[in-house]
């Protein structure tokens, strides 16, 4: 397992942009489970790693 060090963190804009998604979907992909996500405050922070298998998912299985 990947150290915590090691994990680059993304917030929900970032992610929205790579995604080239609304951030409001974000959020729907981060309380739906499909996008795992830690909770910093009362922002969210979704690790990298997860975006990227998102992205490699088939559009079918995202949302």
């Amino acid at each position: 397992m990947a150290e915590l060090a090691d994990v680059r963190f993304l917030t929900v804009a970032e992610v929205a942009d790579l995604m080239r998604v609304s951030k409001m979907t974000v959020y729907r992909l981060i309380h739906s489970g499909e996008l795992p996500a830690v909770r910093f405050g009362r922002s969210y922070r979704v690790p990298e790693s997860a975006v990227t298998a998102a992205l490699q998912r088939p559009a079918a299985d995202v949302g």
